[in-house]
Protein backbone atom coordinates (compact mmCIF):
# COMPACT_ATOMS: atom_id res chain seq x y z
CA UNK A 1 0.00 0.00 0.00
CA UNK A 2 3.19 2.25 0.67
CA UNK A 3 4.54 1.77 -2.67
CA UNK A 4 4.20 4.01 -5.66
CA UNK A 5 3.69 0.95 -8.06
CA UNK A 6 3.06 -2.61 -7.67
CA UNK A 7 5.28 -5.15 -9.91
CA UNK A 8 4.28 -8.40 -10.91
CA UNK A 9 5.80 -10.98 -12.52
CA UNK A 10 4.19 -12.05 -15.79
CA UNK A 11 5.33 -16.05 -15.94
CA UNK A 12 5.65 -17.08 -12.73
CA UNK A 13 3.80 -14.56 -10.99
CA UNK A 14 0.22 -15.79 -9.38
CA UNK A 15 -3.50 -14.01 -10.99
CA UNK A 16 -4.25 -12.34 -8.20
CA UNK A 17 -0.64 -10.46 -7.74
CA UNK A 18 -1.35 -9.58 -11.50
CA UNK A 19 -4.50 -8.28 -11.41
CA UNK A 20 -3.42 -6.21 -8.13
CA UNK A 21 -0.17 -4.42 -9.52
CA UNK A 22 0.41 -1.56 -11.88
CA UNK A 23 3.06 -3.06 -14.11
CA UNK A 24 3.68 -6.74 -15.09
CA UNK A 25 7.00 -8.14 -16.51
CA UNK A 26 6.00 -10.32 -19.10
CA UNK A 27 9.27 -11.85 -19.42
CA UNK A 28 9.95 -11.67 -15.66
CA UNK A 29 12.89 -9.71 -16.21
CA UNK A 30 13.96 -7.04 -13.47
CA UNK A 31 16.11 -5.42 -16.37
CA UNK A 32 12.46 -4.85 -18.39
CA UNK A 33 11.81 -2.20 -15.58
CA UNK A 34 14.80 0.22 -16.57
CA UNK A 35 13.71 -0.08 -20.26
CA UNK A 36 10.59 0.49 -19.16
CA UNK A 37 11.39 3.92 -17.34
CA UNK A 38 13.57 4.91 -20.38
CA UNK A 39 10.78 4.73 -22.90
CA UNK A 40 8.21 6.38 -20.52
CA UNK A 41 10.98 9.58 -19.64
CA UNK A 42 11.57 9.49 -23.68
CA UNK A 43 7.95 9.67 -24.69
CA UNK A 44 7.10 12.13 -21.85
CA UNK A 45 10.28 14.46 -22.37
CA UNK A 46 9.22 14.91 -26.35
CA UNK A 47 5.39 15.39 -25.38
CA UNK A 48 6.43 18.13 -22.86
CA UNK A 49 8.95 19.39 -25.77
CA UNK A 50 6.10 19.71 -28.27
CA UNK A 51 3.71 21.93 -25.63
CA UNK A 52 6.58 24.38 -24.93
CA UNK A 53 6.98 24.50 -29.04
CA UNK A 54 3.80 25.35 -29.51
CA UNK A 55 2.13 27.54 -26.43
CA UNK A 56 4.33 30.74 -26.96
CA UNK A 57 3.63 30.40 -31.10
CA UNK A 58 -0.15 30.07 -30.29
CA UNK A 59 0.17 32.57 -27.83
CA UNK A 60 2.04 34.94 -29.40
CA UNK A 61 -0.28 34.95 -32.90
CA UNK A 62 -3.10 35.61 -30.40
CA UNK A 63 -1.65 38.24 -28.60
CA UNK A 64 -0.27 40.01 -31.40
CA UNK A 65 -4.02 40.51 -33.20
CA UNK A 66 -5.14 41.45 -29.46
CA UNK A 67 -2.27 44.02 -29.80
CA UNK A 68 -3.03 45.15 -32.82
CA UNK A 69 -7.11 45.51 -32.33
CA UNK A 70 -5.99 47.84 -29.34
CA UNK A 71 -3.86 49.80 -31.17
CA UNK A 72 -6.78 50.59 -33.94
CA UNK A 73 -4.21 49.07 -36.44
CA UNK A 74 -5.64 46.71 -39.63
CA UNK A 75 -5.55 42.92 -38.72
CA UNK A 76 -1.74 41.71 -39.08
CA UNK A 77 -3.09 38.20 -40.46
CA UNK A 78 -6.41 37.22 -42.22
CA UNK A 79 -8.32 34.59 -40.42
CA UNK A 80 -7.19 32.70 -43.89
CA UNK A 81 -3.69 33.50 -43.56
CA UNK A 82 -3.58 32.15 -40.11
CA UNK A 83 -5.23 28.88 -41.35
CA UNK A 84 -2.01 28.81 -43.22
CA UNK A 85 0.45 29.09 -40.25
CA UNK A 86 -1.59 26.27 -38.46
CA UNK A 87 -0.77 24.19 -41.46
CA UNK A 88 2.26 24.89 -41.04
CA UNK A 89 2.56 24.13 -37.41
CA UNK A 90 1.83 20.51 -38.21
CA UNK A 91 4.56 19.84 -40.77
CA UNK A 92 6.99 21.68 -38.06
CA UNK A 93 5.66 20.12 -34.67
CA UNK A 94 5.25 16.81 -35.83
CA UNK A 95 9.22 15.52 -36.08
CA UNK A 96 9.34 17.05 -32.62
CA UNK A 97 8.06 13.99 -30.92
CA UNK A 98 10.49 11.28 -33.21
CA UNK A 99 13.47 13.23 -31.13
CA UNK A 100 15.78 10.61 -29.98
CA UNK A 101 16.20 10.42 -26.11
CA UNK A 102 18.73 12.88 -24.36
CA UNK A 103 21.88 10.67 -23.00
CA UNK A 104 21.34 12.22 -19.65
CA UNK A 105 18.08 10.87 -19.57
CA UNK A 106 18.10 7.99 -17.13
CA UNK A 107 20.46 10.32 -14.97
CA UNK A 108 17.77 13.12 -13.91
CA UNK A 109 15.97 12.80 -10.51
CA UNK A 110 13.03 11.10 -10.41
CA UNK A 111 9.71 13.54 -11.68
CA UNK A 112 7.04 14.71 -8.98
CA UNK A 113 4.04 13.26 -10.08
CA UNK A 114 2.71 16.27 -8.32
CA UNK A 115 4.45 18.51 -10.44
CA UNK A 116 2.97 20.45 -13.23
CA UNK A 117 3.70 19.76 -16.56
CA UNK A 118 4.67 23.07 -17.54
CA UNK A 119 7.38 24.34 -14.30
CA UNK A 120 7.70 28.38 -13.62
CA UNK A 121 11.33 28.27 -15.58
CA UNK A 122 9.17 26.83 -18.97
CA UNK A 123 6.31 29.02 -18.11
CA UNK A 124 9.02 32.14 -17.84
CA UNK A 125 10.15 30.40 -21.58
CA UNK A 126 7.06 31.01 -23.25
CA UNK A 127 6.30 34.09 -22.19
CA UNK A 128 9.86 35.54 -23.16
CA UNK A 129 9.29 33.90 -26.84
CA UNK A 130 5.34 34.84 -27.09
CA UNK A 131 6.83 38.44 -26.03
CA UNK A 132 9.88 38.55 -28.71
CA UNK A 133 7.04 37.42 -31.26
CA UNK A 134 4.47 39.93 -30.73
CA UNK A 135 7.21 42.95 -30.66
CA UNK A 136 9.21 41.50 -33.87
CA UNK A 137 5.89 40.73 -35.76
CA UNK A 138 4.45 44.26 -35.03
CA UNK A 139 7.42 46.16 -35.49
CA UNK A 140 7.78 44.30 -38.84
CA UNK A 141 4.41 45.05 -39.91
CA UNK A 142 4.32 48.77 -38.99
CA UNK A 143 8.27 48.87 -40.77
CA UNK A 144 6.32 47.57 -44.34
CA UNK A 145 3.14 49.80 -43.89
CA UNK A 146 4.54 52.84 -42.42
CA UNK A 147 8.54 53.28 -43.48
CA UNK A 148 8.91 50.71 -46.76
CA UNK A 149 5.32 51.25 -47.40
CA UNK A 150 4.79 48.14 -49.53
CA UNK A 151 1.00 47.86 -48.99
CA UNK A 152 -1.31 45.88 -46.70
CA UNK A 153 -0.96 42.51 -48.40
CA UNK A 154 2.94 42.53 -48.45
CA UNK A 155 2.81 43.82 -44.74
CA UNK A 156 0.62 41.10 -43.84
CA UNK A 157 2.99 38.34 -45.88
CA UNK A 158 5.93 39.65 -43.80
CA UNK A 159 3.79 38.99 -40.53
CA UNK A 160 3.04 35.60 -41.79
CA UNK A 161 6.47 34.67 -42.78
CA UNK A 162 7.72 36.06 -39.88
CA UNK A 163 5.64 33.65 -37.21
CA UNK A 164 6.53 31.02 -39.21
CA UNK A 165 10.16 31.50 -39.26
CA UNK A 166 10.23 32.07 -35.85
CA UNK A 167 7.62 29.32 -35.22
CA UNK A 168 10.88 26.93 -37.35
CA UNK A 169 14.04 28.48 -34.82
CA UNK A 170 12.37 28.12 -31.70
CA UNK A 171 11.74 24.43 -32.93
CA UNK A 172 15.62 23.75 -32.98
CA UNK A 173 15.63 25.49 -29.37
CA UNK A 174 13.06 23.10 -28.39
CA UNK A 175 14.91 19.75 -29.34
CA UNK A 176 16.20 19.98 -25.90
CA UNK A 177 14.94 22.00 -22.91
CA UNK A 178 18.13 21.98 -21.16
CA UNK A 179 20.93 21.82 -23.40
CA UNK A 180 22.29 23.21 -26.23
CA UNK A 181 20.54 22.92 -29.85
CA UNK A 182 24.60 22.63 -30.95
CA UNK A 183 24.71 19.52 -28.34
CA UNK A 184 22.73 17.27 -30.12
CA UNK A 185 23.76 17.00 -33.72
CA UNK A 186 22.44 19.01 -36.79
CA UNK A 187 21.11 15.90 -38.68
CA UNK A 188 20.51 13.36 -35.69
CA UNK A 189 16.84 14.26 -36.44
CA UNK A 190 16.46 14.27 -40.13
CA UNK A 191 12.35 14.23 -40.08
CA UNK A 192 12.87 17.67 -38.76
CA UNK A 193 15.54 19.08 -41.06
CA UNK A 194 12.80 17.87 -43.48
CA UNK A 195 10.05 19.37 -41.99
CA UNK A 196 11.89 22.42 -41.99
CA UNK A 197 12.89 22.61 -46.01
CA UNK A 198 9.03 21.63 -46.44
CA UNK A 199 7.87 24.52 -44.61
CA UNK A 200 10.31 26.97 -46.38
CA UNK A 201 9.43 25.72 -49.66
CA UNK A 202 5.59 26.55 -48.99
CA UNK A 203 6.27 29.68 -47.42
CA UNK A 204 7.84 30.73 -50.81
CA UNK A 205 5.13 29.30 -52.71
CA UNK A 206 2.76 31.63 -50.17
CA UNK A 207 4.57 34.67 -50.66
CA UNK A 208 5.74 34.62 -54.44
CA UNK A 209 3.26 31.92 -56.67
CA UNK A 210 0.12 34.00 -58.01
CA UNK A 211 -2.34 31.43 -57.24
CA UNK A 212 -1.28 31.68 -53.70
CA UNK A 213 -1.57 34.74 -53.69
CA UNK A 214 -4.91 35.19 -54.68
CA UNK A 215 -6.18 32.48 -52.66
CA UNK A 216 -4.65 33.89 -49.24
CA UNK A 217 -4.14 37.33 -50.34
CA UNK A 218 -0.50 37.48 -49.75
CA UNK A 219 2.53 39.39 -51.95
CA UNK A 220 5.63 39.04 -52.62
CA UNK A 221 7.97 41.07 -50.28
CA UNK A 222 11.61 42.05 -50.53
CA UNK A 223 15.48 40.96 -50.47
CA UNK A 224 15.30 43.46 -47.16
CA UNK A 225 11.82 42.22 -45.89
CA UNK A 226 13.76 38.46 -46.03
CA UNK A 227 16.40 39.84 -43.97
CA UNK A 228 14.43 41.56 -41.29
CA UNK A 229 12.17 38.10 -40.66
CA UNK A 230 15.45 36.32 -40.27
CA UNK A 231 17.15 38.62 -37.54
CA UNK A 232 13.90 38.33 -35.95
CA UNK A 233 13.85 35.03 -35.89
CA UNK A 234 17.53 34.69 -35.26
CA UNK A 235 16.95 36.61 -32.21
CA UNK A 236 14.40 34.49 -30.98
CA UNK A 237 17.09 31.39 -31.30
CA UNK A 238 19.92 33.42 -29.67
CA UNK A 239 17.97 34.36 -26.93
CA UNK A 240 16.38 30.97 -26.16
CA UNK A 241 20.06 29.48 -26.01
CA UNK A 242 21.07 32.08 -23.90
CA UNK A 243 18.35 31.91 -21.30
CA UNK A 244 18.99 27.88 -21.57
CA UNK A 245 22.77 28.57 -20.62
CA UNK A 246 22.32 30.73 -17.93
CA UNK A 247 19.58 28.61 -16.48
CA UNK A 248 22.25 25.61 -16.80
CA UNK A 249 25.04 27.64 -14.77
CA UNK A 250 22.83 28.56 -11.76
CA UNK A 251 21.95 25.00 -11.81
CA UNK A 252 23.70 22.61 -8.97
CA UNK A 253 24.82 20.24 -9.87
CA UNK A 254 23.41 20.58 -13.95
CA UNK A 255 19.90 19.51 -12.85
CA UNK A 256 17.38 19.30 -15.56
CA UNK A 257 14.67 22.18 -16.04
CA UNK A 258 11.74 20.05 -15.43
CA UNK A 259 13.04 18.74 -12.49
CA UNK A 260 14.89 21.41 -10.50
CA UNK A 261 11.62 22.76 -8.64
CA UNK A 262 11.34 19.73 -6.77
CA UNK A 263 14.21 20.56 -4.35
Amino acid sequence: KQSDIGVAMGISGTEVAKGAAAMVLMDDNFASIEAAVEEGRGVFDNLTKFIVWILPTNLGEALLLITTIGLGLPLPALPLQLLWINLTDTVLGLPLTLEAKEKDLMRRVPRNPKQPLLTRALVMRTALVALIMVVGGLGLFLWELRVAQSGLPAARTTVVNVIVLIEAAYLFNCRSLQHSAFSLGLFTNRWLIAGSLAMIGAQLLFTYAPVMNRLFHSAPISVAAWLRILGVAAAVFVVVEIEKWLRHRRRPGGEHLTQIENK
